[in-house]
């Protein structure tokens, strides 16, 4: 049965069950108990995405100089920026597949399976000895890493209305977990040979100094890997077996996936998917703009932050987010609907991006180190750790719209097309805007601003208009 047959095209999207099922109900509400080790290995196979993708941050440009890949060291940056950005487009050419075939045969197949292929590219990717190495390891990564979205889709067939309101914020608390953990064993871990010479003078580590960040992170990867293998039942209604027999799915008349083409017919999937990459392009422009407005001098626009004050602000930021995910969200979802919350989460984006020329103004008042001008960094990441709380309630309502139980690995498979999409082209979209403003100064230095802003509020009109699209 198609999934047009099987959704009612006048009937709200956030139906009157749908609506008592994101707000706290009148009355007491059993909460189904958690499968705690399953959610376990699920969290600890998550970890293994951000480290694999971030441990190379801090040493692939001197990697790349010193395999001699340009003459020019000015040229390096680009270098540099092809090998990050394979990553994210083998990904994205990735997550489809991944998504449709676990669809087809199980989620935990495809997890273990895209899981040892990282463990496997990352331990390789060390040993790199030419730029094309380098490139073919990292978009194998990319590849492999592209079964993000399936872990999305296990999360929701184990959890329930009742639950997800734990389970969703300790889930999204690892990424921000492994973003931290992967520059770290980078930084930490590179060149061990000359700065520890009596203890990693092996061969090895001297004819590859990036070799050994690669195998840590290989090691946890392949742990993630163990956990799901011991832990982590198949969580695919169509294949979970009791007493040997495999049960039925949820819906009788759920026969097939529904393809790319179905889904996007479907309008709460299609405004999801366009509300996904909005989300993720204005997150990623975050990140991006806020290193370069920090650098930048304060005659131009920014803070005229060093390297060490830089790095404090991304810690900081990385403190909060992992403190709004655990102690904040699950309150939020208890006294608040999703949807709104998701509202109220894409309008703070708008007030982050419109916050950012006041600190400028601070700066100007004083020394970049004055309280006044910190507490105003504090309660910018503040409010943009607030907005990225919409990545974790985004996967509530993917679960909560998905037209049937065989179609939420391709559900979250498309919505993470989208945002991969959008991550691929926010740097340069942002990066440009930003020096277009500074160069010529077109609205007092200050256009980027008007233009993320603008664009965080229309983010916010797709949001919502999900009241009021149909299923």
């Amino acid at each position: 049965m198609s999934p047009s047959r099987e959704t009612d095209e006048t009937r709200p999207l956030l139906s009157d069950s749908a609506s008592l099922e994101s707000q706290p109900p009148k009355e007491t509400k059993k909460v189904t108990p958690l499968p705690r080790l399953q959610l376990a290995a699920l969290c600890a196979v998550r970890l293994v995405d951000p480290i694999a993708y971030s441990q190379i941050f801090p040493y692939i440009n001197p990697m790349l100089s010193d395999l001699r890949v340009t003459d020019d060291p000015s040229k390096i940056g680009f270098f540099s920026g092809l090998v990050e950005s394979t990553y994210a487009a083998t990904q994205l050419l990735a997550i489809w597949q991944w998504s449709k075939l676990s669809d087809n045969i199980g989620r935990r197949p495809v997890i273990m399976a895209g899981t040892l292929g990282v463990v496997i590219t990352t331990f390789l990717f060390g040993l790199s000895g030419s730029l094309f190495s380098v490139i073919f390891f990292r978009g194998l990564g990319g590849i492999f890493g592209g079964n993000i979205a399936v872990f999305h889709a296990a999360l929701g067939e184990l959890t329930d209305s009742s639950n997800q309101h734990i389970a969703y914020p300790i889930y999204g608390f690892i990424w921000p977990i492994g973003t931290i953990i992967g520059p770290l064993l980078g930084g930490l871990l590179s060149n061990l040979d000359t700065r520890y010479p009596a203890y990693f003078g092996f061969e090895i580590i001297k004819a590859h100094p990036y070799f050994a960040p690669g195998v840590v992170s290989a090691c946890i990867a392949f742990l993630g890997l163990v956990f799901v293998y011991f832990f982590l039942d198949e969580t695919l209604p169509s294949k979970r077996k009791r007493c040997g027999q495999e049960t039925a799915p949820f819906h009788s008349g759920a026969s097939r996936p529904p393809t790319f083409v179905e889904l996007l017919a479907i309008p709460v999937i299609r405004a999801l998917t366009l509300s996904g990459f909005a989300l993720n392009f204005i997150s990623t422009a975050f990140d991006v703009v806020f290193v370069l407005f920090c650098y930048t001098a304060v005659e131009s626009g920014g803070l005229a932050f060093t390297a060490t004050q830089i790095g404090y602000s991304l810690a900081i930021s990385g403190i909060i987010s992992c403190g709004m995910q655990i102690l904040l969200l699950p309150i939020l979802l208890r006294k608040m609907a999703a949807t709104k919350l998701y509202n109220n989460c894409m309008v703070a984006w708008a007030i982050t991006f419109m916050s950012l020329p006041l600190l400028n103004l601070l700066a100007r008042c004083g020394p970049n180190e004055s309280l006044w001008l910190w507490c105003g960094v504090v309660a910018v990441l503040f409010s943009s750790r607030l907005a990225w709380l919409a990545f974790s309630i985004s996967m509530i309502l993917v679960r909560r719209h998905t037209p049937n139980p065989t179609a939420l690995g391709s559900t979250n498979g498309l919505v993470q097309f989208a945002m991969c999409v959008s991550r691929a082209i926010s740097p340069t979209f942002i990066s440009s805007a930003f020096a277009l403003s500074i160069e010529n100064q077109l609205v007092g230095g200050h256009l980027w601003v008007l233009i993320m802003t603008l664009f965080s509020l229309a983010g916010a009109s797709l949001t919502w208009r999900l009241s009021a699209v149909p299923m």
